[in-house]
């Protein structure tokens, strides 16, 4: 009885083994995508937080220790995807690979991954500008700095006596914790003919620097030039103290106009030994430049200013409607779009309902108009979300899930205008849809019932297909004419102006109502540097900013027309 029971008891525990083993659980954990939002520290910003990338950037203050940077708190964010969950408890759940908070060494990246249901790799990293200075009496042009080597070079002229030459600046750390062995005052007067070294002391650490002054035939030179369409950027290095400038002329002319550093209220800029100019010109015209100072000039360059050229349809005369969406170009007896340039999201409006059309032409004309329409872009609830009015250069790409829509921004265009004029109306409602305002970008905290903000912004840039076409699940959008892919249902993908490729940006908001037609100018941003040539162009008007967010109002309206780029 005993062996039989035994046996029994045996066989019941291995069938239940056998049974818990076939059990699978089919619950899938929530999505539950993890975020930093902020960092907070001493001696330190947060210049950027790249939710796409997953990248945190802290802008170190000049006088901070990069090796010790002490950070105190870490904000963090939880976007929960289809399933209600407690924002705050799970929060409490999440584990990191690293610590967040502490003394870290920051010249390398930090590298850190937030872990609840999934895991997500973030990168914190720092930069830091230190601002260097090392000149010297009679000094041609700007010192060259190579950090990496800790070497400061300075040119001087070739009847300069260098066996008791006068440093005028010497800074090569943070100010005010940085010493100096020897100092500026005992460098002074020293002997330039060799390289001279000088510990730099901070921080506890010493790094050694040398520095160089080394002769040169030419006492000016004309450094760069770059002709744009109705403006020349011109750079010129000479001999600090004395006077600078440049003259120019159109090809076959005779005549030189001179414009000098110490002409009255005179447009030449002087920085120590540099000097700049910004010389209006006329487009697709042949001119000789050159720089002087003093007596002497450099040798003469030849350049030629670009066309000037505005955007197709830009006085949004053109539209078809083939079926049920209003498009922006014309289109043949098929449907078929001709020359197409401007893009809406009428495409994916009118999906489920042919009344839907976002953006639409209107006879509403702004005082002086010569043509017969302006755009009207309407936001407006669609299907389950809310879709923003807007008008962009690009094209519609499709939707997915009858909620998210992909377009692609950009066309080719080279030209480097200087501003974007145009004509706008606009009516501000005040947010009552905002499905996804839980995701909003970092810095906005916008609720239900704040009014809406329309914009109009303006991009040029350099970028391609192959970085930045894809979409969602690496899907590729993008063509060589319209290489910016926005996906919706991806945040990652959504424009960024403080983006690498970007070459200029200028961007209006609107904040509220404007009642009568208005002519607004956006100036055009280049970051300081002339010498980058776009080739794609973006200009996206928008009823609702957030509208890749599905965040705005019913009620927000903007009407644009006669789209104008500005050379000058």
């Amino acid at each position: 009885m005993k062996t039989a029971y035994l046996m029994k008891t045996a066989l019941a525990g291995a069938a239940l083994l056998l049974f818990a083993g076939c059990i699978k659980n089919d619950v899938p954990y929530p999505v539950v995508e993890l975020q930093i939002t902020d960092v907070r520290g001493e001696g330190f910003t947060v210049g950027k937080v790249d939710l796409g990338n997953r990248q945190v950037t802290l802008q170190l203050d000049e006088q901070t220790d990069i090796r010790n940077v002490r950070i105190d708190a870490v904000t963090l964010d939880a976007q929960i995807h289809s399933v209600a969950l407690d924002k705050e408890e799970l929060l409490g759940k999440v584990q990191t690979s690293q610590p967040l908070t502490g003394t870290f060494d920051l010249r390398t990246p930090r590298y850190v991954t937030l872990s609840l249901y999934q895991d997500y790799d973030w990168t914190i990293t720092a930069e830091q500008t230190i601002e260097r200075r090392f000149t010297v009496e009679g000094q041609i042009g700007a010192t060259a700095f190579d950090t990496e080597n800790r070497i400061a070079t300075a040119t001087v002229g070739k009847a300069t006596d260098r066996t008791a030459l006068t440093v005028t600046e010497l800074k090569l750390g943070p100010a005010d914790i940085t010493a100096y062995s020897p100092t500026l005052e005992e460098l002074s007067g020293s002997n330039f003919e060799t390289v001279r070294f000088v510990d730099v002391t901070c921080h506890g650490r010493t790094e050694q620097w040398t520095l160089h002054v080394i002769p040169t035939e030419e006492s000016v030179s004309l450094r760069q030039a770059d002709a744009w369409t109705r403006v020349i950027w011109l750079y010129g290095e000479g001999i600090a103290g004395s006077t600078m400038g440049f003259s120019y002329r159109k090809a076959g002319d005779e005549a030189w106009t001179r414009i000098a550093s110490d002409d009255a209220d005179s447009p030449v800029e002087v920085s120590g030994g540099s000097f700049t100019l910004r010389l209006q010109a006329e487009p697709q015209t042949t001119y000789e430049v050159k720089a002087f100072c003093g007596e002497e000039e450099s040798a003469v360059r030849t350049l030629t200013t670009e066309e000037e050229r505005q955007l197709p349809n830009c006085d949004l005369e053109t539209w078809s409607k083939p079926k049920n969406p209003w498009l922006p170009f014309a289109s043949d007896a098929a449907g078929n779009a001709i020359d197409p340039f401007w893009g809406t999201g009428n495409n994916g409006a009118t999906v489920i309902s042919s009344s839907d059309n976002l953006t639409t032409p209107v006879t509403d004309l702004h005082p002086g108009a010569t043509g017969q329409y302006a755009a009207r872009l309407e936001s407006r609830y669609v299907v389950i979300k809310l879709a923003a009015g807007n008008l962009f250069t690009g094209e519609f790409v499709g939707i997915r899930s009858l909620s998210h829509g992909i377009v692609n921004f950009g066309r080719p265009f080279t030209l480097r205008p200087t501003a974007l004029r145009l004509w706008v109306k606009y009516t501000c409602g005040k947010i009552d849809n905002a499905k996804d305002i839980g995701s909003l970008p970092v810095g906005e905290s916008l609720q239900v019932g704040d009014y809406d903000t329309g914009s109009i912004y303006v991009a040029l840039g350099t970028w391609t297909k192959e970085e930045y076409g894809y979409g969602k699940d690496h899907e590729l959008f993008g063509t060589d004419d319209c290489p910016v892919s926005i996906d919706t249902r991806e945040a990652s993908t959504f424009f960024d102006p403080e983006g690498k490729d970007v070459v200029g940006y200028g961007v209006q908001y609107f904040h509220e109502d404007v009642a009568e037609w208005r002519q607004i100018t956006i100036p055009i941003d280049y970051r300081g540097v002339t010498d980058r040539r776009p080739t794609h162009i973006i200009v996206v008007c928008s009823a609702s900013r957030l509208g890749d967010y599905f965040t705005g109002s019913r009620n927000s309206r903007m009407w644009v027309d006669d789209i104008e780029l500005l050379y000058d």
